[in-house]
């Protein structure tokens, strides 16, 4: 067996998996049989005890074969996942699929994956072991190219479904002869063993002194990975000898001296057991609070929750190291650049902990520490929505969306905290409209308004919350309920902010049903009130969705010095997402007006912001009017190509210009122009192409990117052509008008020849006749000189 090293995290991370941080050790065995079972079955899972190594495996599998999936490998881990019902979202947000429909969510699954090929790898499914067997069941039923890599201690049990138990390192029988040390170390278990201890005590290596200890302790740990890795970090502290004796002596006084006959779960267990007793007291107290994360904390987290009864705040930052250099807490890297580290407890750990905290009688009010503190993050969150931490918020929230996801819901448990639910709900609005979250923030509201029915400001502000998604989804008949609601509230209650929000989202509903007339004076009236309430967001939204219906009416002064105001206003307050839905609402005006270069700089602008916020609604909005502004500049390859991805990408977000529905006639016109000039082959070829463009180079090809030799973007370049370099050459001379005798003698080769050439560059471009050759032609030399900017 060999030790190879991590796979590059760019291949990885591109592929929807996360990057190894630490070797893979062994296994060649069971990658190989793993692969050769995936390519047979369309559902195989992997099982064993906890700590054995199934999601390495899985994840080192996917890794190898990343490139036979075409629409790409997606992780989904289920360990932190409490109930089932929120299996099939959290399968949504691991593919990015964002949901803005009210349709079922296993339906927009199945929709979304119905003609992929897709790798999907549900990760820990035990506790949740039916309802991920009626998810792959369905999913199996209803597509033709996905395949499904599971892990859990037991089999899903549906037809169809292959096993393949992982079994424990491999380690040598104590009955065997004395192995040279050379092989010895290429026992897998050892070589696990060697690394980890590398990484406490860089110079260790397995020698004639240590080897039978090292060979003990991984026979004692069963060669189950995880106990191997809890046990070589001892070794800061303890010699080999040392670690083994006191091993043995902690498995005697569990096993009652019968190790042998010990389940490999209850090794582990010993093993964390044991750990655990090497903590310190107030380590083992921080150890059992910090399990009420559901998916990781910073140190400010264990600081506000953990703290107190035992331990000092002043304590925590300690006892956390103290844990990290235990390996009970690991360390996590976040490409989200924030500030302070984060921390995860290992599932099975975290398990260890839960029970801990049960036991000492303090798990409920360690719950009730974790809400407020979630809920105050949510609404500070709230505050910072306009101005220059806004996108930092964002970031943070989506971080740490299994915790707020933890905290709502014991709002909705304990009899006592529905309000706190309401609030920390309609709070976290931009978080289910900025991220992956729609849908469930949808839910989450209904669920809110349902638990707390009483008058007040913030029932008001979830009414008109959850009316903003549900125009989203286009549910305009419940968003016209709601508004009704919230602004008889704002009536009620004398306030003036329920009432701006209500005239706002109302005139949104009016845009959606095409009636500038009505959403224009309900547009002014929602400024007014922002206005007199000194509520700077609510007053850009409404500048925004005002020059807007401007547009649509054919107003060009208003809807232009109303987007040069809102700029201003954002500028003021530092602030960039509404500021790039701004200059995508003046990049349709000013396209409209004919200044194709301006309204392409705004568009561009815009999407920059957009992609980096992975906002896929506001991109979409952007794709769609570079599409119209290609399409006006005759360059039609490039527009189809881009309405292309714009399937791609509306069919994510379930919801086509959602929001914005009076722009679909602009997406009309460009189509059906764009169309006719290529023509119905060359037309759907190019969309096609689009379509199967990966969305990181979509969006590149869209902001007509390229990566330069030196690694950086550059403006202004091309995509390479599809066609050889023979090819290019022979579909000149046809651009030239020669024919195919001419370009044969041209040439020096069979006339034969250059008619399969010429066949060939037909196909590929999706062209029917020579003279849309000529045109394509055309276009790739002014791209070229620099008359217009094209992607193609």
């Amino acid at each position: 067996m060999s030790t190879t090293t991590p796979t590059d995290p760019k291949r990885r991370q591109a592929a929807g998996l996360p990057a190894e941080v630490t070797s893979f050790v062994g296994r060649r065995h069971e990658v190989a049989e793993t692969r050769r079972l995936l390519c047979e079955a369309r559902l195989l899972t992997l099982t064993g005890v906890g700590g054995v190594g199934k999601t390495r495996l899985a994840l080192r599998v996917a890794a190898e074969m990343g490139r036979a999936f075409r629409d790409g490998v997606w992780l989904v881990d289920l360990a932190g996942l409490p109930s089932p019902e929120l299996l099939v979202q959290s399968v949504t947000e691991a593919m990015k699929i964002q949901v803005h429909s009210s349709r079922p969510l296993m339906e927009v699954l199945t929709d979304h994956l119905r003609d992929r090929q897709v790798l999907l790898i549900l990760d820990n499914c035990e506790h949740l072991l039916r309802d991920c067997a009626v998810l792959a069941e369905t999913l199996i039923r209803s597509t033709s190219a996905v395949r499904i890599l599971a892990t859990s201690r037991q089999p899903l049990g549906i037809v169809g479904e292959q096993t393949m138990p992982v079994p424990t390192l491999s380690v040598p029988s104590p009955g065997i002869s004395r192995l040279p040390i050379g092989s010895l170390a290429q026992c897998d278990a050892i070589r696990l063993f060697v690394e980890r201890a590398r990484a406490v005590l860089p110079d260790f290596a397995l020698t004639e002194d240590n080897r039978d200890a090292v060979e003990w302790i991984c026979r004692r740990l069963d060669g189950i990975p995880l106990a191997i890795e809890l046990a070589a970090v001892r070794l800061r502290a303890l010699t080999v000898e040392q670690l083994l004796a006191r091993l043995d002596d902690r498995f005697r006084m569990l096993t009652a001296g019968s190790p042998a006959a010990l389940p490999r779960q209850q090794t582990l267990r010993a093993l964390i057991d044991w750990s655990h007793a090497l903590c310190t007291e107030r380590e083992r107290l921080l150890w059992a609070r910090v399990s009420v994360f559901s998916d990781g904390l910073d140190l400010e987290a264990a600081e506000e929750i953990c703290s107190g009864e035992g331990i000092d705040r002043e304590e925590v930052a300690e006892l956390v190291m103290g844990l990290v250099d235990k390996s009970i807490l690991v360390r996590d890297d976040h490409p989200s650049h924030l500030p302070a580290a984060r921390y995860r407890l290992l599932e099975t750990v975290r398990q260890y902990g839960q029970e801990r905290l049960v036991a000492s009688g303090q798990e409920s009010a360690l719950q009730q520490r974790h809400r407020d503190y979630y809920r105050k993050l949510a609404a500070e969150a709230y505050t910072q929505r306009f101005g220059p931490l806004q996108v930092a918020w964002f970031s943070r929230l989506r971080l740490e969306h299994a915790n707020l996801r933890s905290a709502l819901e014991y709002c909705f448990t304990e009899p006592t905290a529905p309000a706190a639910g309401l609030e920390m709900t309609a709070d976290l609005l931009y978080h289910w409209i900025t991220s992956y979250y729609l849908s469930e923030g949808r839910r989450w509201l209904d669920r809110a308004l349902l638990a707390d029915t009483a008058p007040s400001e913030v029932r008001a502000r979830a009414l008109w919350a959850n009316s903003w998604l549900a125009i989203i989804q286009a549910d305009i008949a419940s968003a016209t309920v709601m508004l009704r609601e919230a602004r008889a509230l704002g009536e009620q209650l004398g306030q003036q902010a329920p009432l701006a929000y209500a005239a706002l989202y109302s005139g949104m509903v009016a845009m959606y049903r095409g009636d500038a007339e009505s959403a224009i004076p309900l547009y002014q009236e929602a400024i007014a009130l922002h206005r007199a309430t000194g509520d700077p967001m609510g007053l850009a939204l409404g500048l925004i969705r005002l020059s807007l219906a401007y547009s649509f009416q054919g107003d060009s002064p208003h809807a232009v010095s109303i987007g040069e105001d809102c700029l201003a206003l954002c500028d003021a307050h530092g602030e960039n997402w509404h500021r790039a839905y701004m200059m995508m609402a003046l990049g349709i005006e000013i396209w409209r007006q004919g200044d194709v270069r301006r309204a392409t700089e705004l568009e561009k602008e815009s999407l920059r912001f957009n992609r980096s916020l992975d906002d896929l609604l506001g991109v979409g909005i952007n794709l769609e009017v570079l599409a119209w502004i290609a399409a006006t500049q005759n360059q039609y390859q490039r527009a189809a190509r881009l309405l292309g991805i714009l399937d791609t990408v509306w069919r994510a977000v379930e919801a086509p210009l959602s929001g914005y529905g009076h722009l679909i006639r602009y997406h009309d016109e460009c189509e059906a122009r764009t169309r006719e000039a290529l023509g119905e082959a060359a037309f759907d070829a190019a969309v096609r192409r689009g379509a199967a463009t990966p969305y990181a180079e979509a969006l590149s090809f869209a902001l007509e990117e390229r990566e330069s030799t030196a690694g950086k973007p550059s403006e202004g370049t091309r995509e390479p052509s599809p066609l050889t370099r023979r090819e290019t050459e022979i579909a000149r001379l046809v651009a030239q008008g020669l024919s195919n005798k001419d370009i044969a003698a041209s040439l020096v080769i069979a006339q034969r020849t250059a008619e399969g050439h010429i066949e060939h560059i037909l196909n590929k471009l999706g062209f029917h006749s020579r003279a849309q050759i000529a045109v394509w032609i055309g276009e790739q030399i002014r791209d070229v000189d620099g008359e217009h900017p094209s992607g193609t």
